[in-house]
């Protein structure tokens, strides 16, 4: 059973609360500096709560029969290992994101792919580890997460119920608690028919945590609708331009896409209410014209 209340930052997360919102740049800056700051600026001036990236050791993540496939970038012909190494930030990169972040300011974290990439990570002062769904299964990689006393944020796609289960485990015996699972379809683009929101309240039930989304479809409608149904972390791509290279752009939400979601957001959760049967001043108003 997962903790009711955490905090990341100053930002309460619990059943009543808005989501938190993280912008995952990932690795949609290309290894370029200038564009990961464009994006940082971005979500802070949008009023999101977090940028997250992704960090790997391309040796150790890629997988071996991945390793020396071709692959036609910007940078021009190479295999799949040295497009994942160019594209690749290091300390000096991280340090100035620390740096930058801390002066907007707003919160930053990354997805650790690797054990040494972990370790790299907690060089710096982060909230919060963000499991990704390709690494629900590294056991050991989650438990080391869990024991840095960092909260932990847990992505479930690809993954089976027995699978969750195994890694949910192991939060509830190392994490304290300080987690949330957040469901997730790792189709990019995923379908509307695949993405299966349901699962919001599959997760909730059934590990009595608090639950988020991570969208990777097209628009803004069904993480809107992931917010209705008690998501309280929302995480969506984010992007300059669905023009620029990359796996990751096309379903990647704009600078003008981010205002819009966390406008909608808001908005839908005025519409939903408390359940509390209220008569409104306006409401009141026609009870007189009409009933006397």
């Amino acid at each position: 059973m997962g903790r009711k209340e955490i905090v990341i930052d100053d930002y309460v997360i619990n059943e009543t609360s808005e989501p938190y919102l993280i912008a995952e740049i990932g690795i949609n800056h290309n290894g370029d500096l200038q564009i990961a700051k464009k994006l940082i600026d971005a979500a802070f001036a949008t009023g999101w709560n977090s940028v997250k990236f992704q960090k790997r050791e391309p040796d150790i993540a890629v997988l071996e029969h991945q390793k020396s496939v071709i692959r036609q970038t910007p940078w021009g012909e190479m295999t799949y290992l040295d497009y994942k190494k160019r594209i690749e930030f290091g300390k000096e990169e991280y340090d100035y994101i620390d740096r930058y972040c801390s002066e907007k300011p707003i919160s930053w974290s990354a997805s650790p792919w690797d054990m040494p990439s972990l370790e790299f990570l907690l060089q710096y002062n982060v909230p919060y580890i963000k499991i990704a769904s390709a690494t629900i299964t590294n056991l050991e990689l989650l438990r080391k997460a869990c024991q840095s006393g960092k909260i932990i944020i847990m992505a479930t796609g690809m993954s089976t119920l027995e699978e969750i289960d195994a890694a949910v485990d192991v939060l509830e015996k190392y994490s304290d608690g300080n987690y949330i699972l957040l469901h997730a379809n790792s189709e990019y683009p995923t379908p509307y028919e695949d993405i299966n929101l349901s699962m919001i309240k599959t997760l909730r039930d059934r590990y009595d945590c608090l639950v988020g989304y991570s969208g990777h479809e097209m628009g803004l409608e069904p993480t809107v609708a992931a917010s209705m149904l008690g998501a309280k972390v929302i995480e969506r791509h984010v992007t300059l331009s669905h023009e620029m290279w990359g796996t990751d752009q096309k379903p990647s939400l704009t600078v003008h896409a981010m205002s819009l979601l966390k406008g909608r957001i808001r908005e839908v959760k005025d519409i939903v209410g408390n359940g509390e049967k209220v008569l409104h001043e306006g409401e009141i108003a026609v009870l007189k014209k009409l009933r006397g």
